[in-house]
Parts: structure tokens; C-alpha cells; sequence
């Protein structure tokens, strides 16, 4: 259906087109064009990209302006003083060589929300802001949810000013080079933001094998990234009997196979993976006397994400007397994240409202979702992600689908902004 008999107007092919139009441009604004899109924060790619949000915040009506970090806002006020806003938005960087969803079809859904206020001449009491935040990925200056956590206070002046990227160069320097100005406030208030609504890609398989439009976040799962070092001793690969080796990747190799069955073990969706893996001296014909690798563990039930790491720890112990050392760090930790549930009640009511399928769902990647959730009441949307794949070039979701979300999103946005039609006469 192109149009929902709700007493505003939304044609449905014509908000299609022009998010195909958004994605498809801000896709062009890549480091690594034919490989997928490469936008590190503070790149020029980033300043291409920043500077065709900002054109089209302005085309809907928005007052524009970036805070001391970079991030976005397009404003559209209210009629009410000094009264906080609804937020929409999501992230404009990327991983390198990824894809062209995760993130912008979130930002590309605020902007369209807002067009859809300004088409249908709707005057909100409290404001409306669109955000395009910056550096949610971590992929320059690591971390991740750096715009998010600068807004709500989480990252501290020196924090920022001290993070480098791979060349050395700092935030500071980064943001001048490309014209932003580093010493604007980076804070908000929190009393200055009513809700926070977020739009992303699934980046799973869930809903596109359930043939489900509309995913209803309920939780973001909590997050621990451990580093384990094993250290053995060193010897001739040829030399050194097998009865006599203390040998470091042999011994995080046996750990790392027991990871999936605890996983399994603990349930509900419980994940344990190790992605890096370092191993020294790295020499073909040298017996390993250390190695180093990540083990990250989500659960949407911090007791499940407590219990692995109980687990691991215990597993490393377990081989103290088989000639190597091993030591457990942790790196990060992020408790699970439950949505506002007056905000999940009214995102399936508009769904159903407007006869769009939905499920709920935890989400088993970090969001920008999951910092604002501390600071103001916070829903989130998931669509579908083609054959689940993200963070690669072969990233795709149906511009149908961003479309029906957005739909969604302008009616809670006008319950949430309590929007009334314009009395031009």
C-alpha cells in the first residue's frame, strides 16, 4: 500500500526513492571505491559525507549545527520553550571496506522522518532533532560509541583529546583538518533530549529467514572483551621432544576449542568468540612461547556473560601445571541494555497500527542505542539484512523495508513530539 489512511500522507514509493537516492550517494563518499565503503571519522570522506547530511537537514526545514565531537543535529523547534527533543538517528561512519547500510539507512531514516513532518506541515510542541553521530565503529580511534558516549558525558576531555589513530594523529588534530571546531561543547544536557529513537540494519539472519519486516528491539546484549596471554617456552622444532614442550599456542588452541561448548552450555543465546590471535615468535620451525588472543563474550543476560568469564578464568587455571603461565584480562565491559518499554509498547503498536509484521528481538551487536539507554528513554528498530551479512561490501537491505521503518518511526515521532497539523490561514 502507498498510502496509510492514518490522517497523514505517506507515499511509500516516493520515500523509497529517495532513500535509495541517500544511500546511494553517501555510498559514493568511500576511501576504497569498488571495495566495499571505508568513511573513518574526520576523513575527507567524512567531510563529504557530513556535508550532504547537513544539505538535507536544511532541505527539510532543520536548523543545523555539530557539537565539539562532530556529531550532526538538525533541528526542527517546537512550540514549546526551552523543551526537550526527540532524537532520531544512528552513526555515519563504517568499518573498513564495509558496507552501506549499517548506520546511514538509521541517519538516511531520521531524515526522512523529518521531511515527512515538513511535507505534512506538522508543528511539534516539543522538538525534533535528527543526529549523525560520529565514530561508533571505533575503527580510527578505537572504543567505539564515541559520539554517543561524548554526548552523555562518558568520555572525558582528556580521554578524547589524548585518543590517537593508527598515524599518531590525534582527534584534535583530525577534526581541524577537515574544519570542525574541537572546542565546542560536547556534552548535552540530559534534560535537553525526551527520547531517543535509532533505525539499524539486523546485521543477522533472523528476521529475513522468519520473512518479518519489522524487528522490535527489546535488549542490547552486554559486551566483554577479555585478552588471555599464554606463556611457554621456546625451543627447536625439530630438537625438542613432544613430552618435553611447553608450547603456548597448543595450549590456547585446547582453550579456544572449549569456548563454543560453553556457550552452548550457558544458553539463550550466549556467544563466545575469539577473533585475534597473536603468536610469538611467529616462526615457522620455532616451538611457540607465547601467544596472545581475544575472547569476546554477549549474552542479553549479564548472569550468562558473568558465568563465561567465571568459566575462562577457571579454564586458565586449569593448565598451570602443564608448563605454561596464563593471565586473564579484562578489556571492556558493558552491562546488557534494556529498551524503555513505553517506547518498545509504542513502536509494535505503530507496526500493527499500520499493518506491518514485527517481532521482538535482542540485539547481539553494540548500538549507539545502548549509551543513550542510560540517558533518556530509547527505542530501536531492526529491518532486514540479506543473508545476514554486514560489515562487508556484500551488505544490502531492501530500501522497501528502511521505508516501512520510517513510516513507523513518524508515527511514534509525532505521539512522542505531540505534533499537530500548521494552521496557515
Amino acid at each position: 500500500m502507498s498510502e496509510v489512511q492514518t490522517g497523514k500522507n505517506v507515499n511509500l514509493e516516493k520515500v523509497q526513492v529517495r532513500i535509495e537516492n541517500h544511500i546511494d550517494t553517501l555510498s559514493t563518499y568511500t576511501a576504497t571505491p569498488g571495495k566495499g565503503t571505508t568513511r573513518l571519522t574526520y576523513s575527507q570522506e567524512d567531510l563529504l559525507a557530513r556535508q550532504y547530511i547537513k544539505g538535507k537537514m536544511k532541505e527539510a526545514g532543520l536548523t543545523v549545527h555539530e557539537d565539539g565531537l562532530g556529531n550532526i543535529f538538525g533541528k526542527l523547534e517546537g512550540t514549546l520553550k526551552d523543551a526537550p527533543s526527540v532524537l532520531i538517528g544512528s552513526h555515519f561512519d563504517s568499518v573498513p571496506n564495509g558496507g552501506s547500510y549499517d548506520g546511514p539507512a538509521g541517519v538516511v531514516a531520521g531524515l526522512e522522518v523529518a521531511a515527512l513532518f515538513t511535507e505534512n506541515g506538522l508543528t511539534p510542541k516539543y522538538p525534533l532533532e535528527v543526529i549523525a553521530l560520529i565514530e561508533e565503529e571505533g575503527s580510527r580511534f578505537g572504543g567505539g560509541l564515541m559520539g554517543s558516549r561524548g554526548m552523555v558525558g562518558l568520555l572525558a576531555e582528556e580521554e578524547f583529546k589524548s585518543l590517537r589513530d593508527k598515524d599518531g594523529i590525534t582527534t584534535v588534530e583530525a577534526m581541524e583538518k577537515i574544519g570542525l571546531d574541537p572546542s565546542l561543547p560536547r556534552e548535552r544536557d540530559q534534560q535537553s533530549v525526551k527520547a531517543y529513537l535509532e533505525l539499524h540494519i539486523e546485521q543477522g539472519p533472523i528476521l529475513e529467514e522468519k520473512n518479518i519486516p519489522i524487528g522490535v528491539v527489546e535488549a542490547i546484549v552486554g559486551l566483554t572483551q577479555l585478552e588471555v596471554t599464554v606463556k611457554g617456552q621456546a625451543g627447536h622444532a625439530g630438537t625438542t621432544p613432544m613430552d618435553r614442550r611447553s608450547d603456548a599456542l597448543v595450549a590456547a588452541a585446547r582453550m579456544i576449542a572449549q569456548f563454543p561448548g560453553l556457550a552452548a552450555a550457558e544458553g539463550e543465546g550466549t556467544v563466545v568468540t575469539t577473533g585475534q590471535l597473536q603468536v610469538y615468535p611467529n616462526g615457522a620451525n620455532v616451538i611457540p612461547d607465547q601467544t596472545v588472543f581475544s575472547v569476546d563474550i554477549r549474552s542479553g543476560k549479564e548472569e550468562h556473560v558473568q558465568n563465561i568469564i567465571k568459566k575462562v578464568k577457571e579454564l586458565a587455571d586449569s593448565y598451570r601445571d602443564s608448563g605454561v603461565e596464563i593471565t586473564v584480562e579484562q578489556l571492556l565491559y558493558i552491562q546488557p541494555k534494556e529498551m524503555n518499554k513505553e517506547i518498545v509498547s509504542l513502536l509494535k503498536e505503530k507496526s500493527s497500527e499500520l499493518g506491518y509484521a514485527s517481532c521482538p528481538m535482542n540485539s547481539g551487536a553494540g548500538h549507539d542505542a545502548m549509551v543513550f539507554a542510560d540517558y533518556t528513554r530509547t527505542g530501536m528498530l531492526f529491518i532486514p539484512s540479506k543473508n545476514g551479512l554486514s560489515h562487508c561490501p556484500e551488505e544490502w537491505s531492501d530500501s522497501r523495508h528502511i521505508a516501512e521503518a520510517v513510516q513507523i518511526l513518524f508515527e511514534a515521532a509525532i505521539e512522542l513530539t505531540e505534533a499537530g497539523v500548521r494552521d496557515d490561514s
